[in-house]
């Protein structure tokens, strides 16, 4: 009944007969006396009722449904099918994600890198129809997932992402270049790469900047996002017996690079994350940037059904005949 609408929805007012319908006859049911009086009932002890009487009040219920079937038809009841074409503009994001030992500074709850992991799922999540992919670096960098539409391998390897599987170190430039390689051949009308560090570039054989500006040539457009309180961050380290001490280390980012790069390629942008509800609301803003556009045409078709139900008017007055003429006189 979900997809069912009603050409003349007001005669449906007409199904509170139904109800009175059924309230007069229970109403009549209770004042019938017996025709037969009999001083004496002892006689008809251990006589229980036989169906017809346990029956009795089949035949008024099927003229219920069937005045109320006649009602429904008279309102003319159409089942709606609708159908929707939708075009999708592709776009096409490749996350560069930073897992270098710095990431581990708990400034962000339970650390950068976590978090950053985190938030990164949502914006995931959000991007149903795009295409994405992967990559991170520290000293050196390599592709996690190419560009793909199944979000669950996708959110699968960004969940297993862990510092120190790579040489430590922070090379943008690397980090950059190789997500550019696995988009610029892409034939989407909009490419994107997002950039996260929480560092100053120190590792690498590719410069930040001519990575920048090769994305340019390529039409990509960057974003860059820096990740780190301002002043100092908690560092866990670890001593020879495997203990867990804290130092306050310097949070260092080269936003005045990172700044460049993005301009670099146009319409890019870098962003500066101090805790994890700014890296949030980051994710957000590039998410509303980059939204798909949808081009809907919706097409509607309409059938009568009032002729379904006629037919059960019909076949429950028959019903209401056989019942009450026939089986009942039996």
């Amino acid at each position: 009944m979900s997809n069912i609408v009603f050409q003349h929805p007001w005669y449906l007012l007409g199904l509170i007969v139904v109800p009175l319908m059924a309230g007069w006859w229970i109403w009549r049911y209770r004042k019938q006396e017996a025709a037969l009086q009999h001083s004496d009932i002892a006689v008809f002890d251990g006589i229980g009722k036989s169906l017809r009487v346990r029956l009795r009040w089949l035949p008024y219920a099927l003229r219920c449904v069937a005045v109320g079937a006649v009602v429904v038809a008279l309102a003319r009841p159409q089942s709606r099918l609708s159908r929707q074409e939708m075009t999708v503009e592709g776009i096409d994001i490749v996350m560069a994600m930073d897992i270098s030992g710095s990431m581990l500074a708990e400034d962000f709850k339970p650390n950068r890198l976590e978090a950053a992991k985190k938030v990164a799922s949502d914006f995931i999540d959000g991007r149903k129809n795009d295409r994405m992919g992967l990559v991170v670096f520290a000293g050196q960098a390599f592709t996690q997932v190419p560009l793909t539409v199944d979000h669950h391998v996708l959110q699968q390897q960004l969940g297993s992402l862990k510092s120190g599987i790579v040489r430590d170190g922070t090379a943008l430039g690397d980090g950059l270049a190789t997500a550019i390689n696995r988009i610029k051949d892409s034939e989407a009308k909009s490419k994107v790469i997002i950039l996260l560090t929480d560092g100053v570039n120190n590792q690498g054989s590719v410069d930040p900047l001519s990575a920048a500006e090769i994305a340019s040539l390529y039409g990509i457009r960057l974003y860059t996002i820096g990740v780190g309180s301002l002043g100092k961050a908690p560092y866990p380290f670890k001593d020879q017996f495997g203990r867990v001490h804290y130092q306050n280390i310097d949070v260092e980012i080269d936003e005045a690079l990172m700044q460049q790069m993005s301009a670099a390629t146009g319409d890019g942008r870098y962003f500066r994350a101090t805790n994890k509800k700014a890296l949030q609301e980051i994710f957000g803003q590039i998410d509303e940037m980059e939204k798909s556009k949808i081009d809907v045409t919706q097409y509607a078709q309409t059938k009568d059904e009032q002729g379904r139900w006629l037919w059960l008017a019909f076949i429950a007055l028959m019903l209401e005949v056989v019942v009450r003429w026939g089986w009942m006189k039996l």
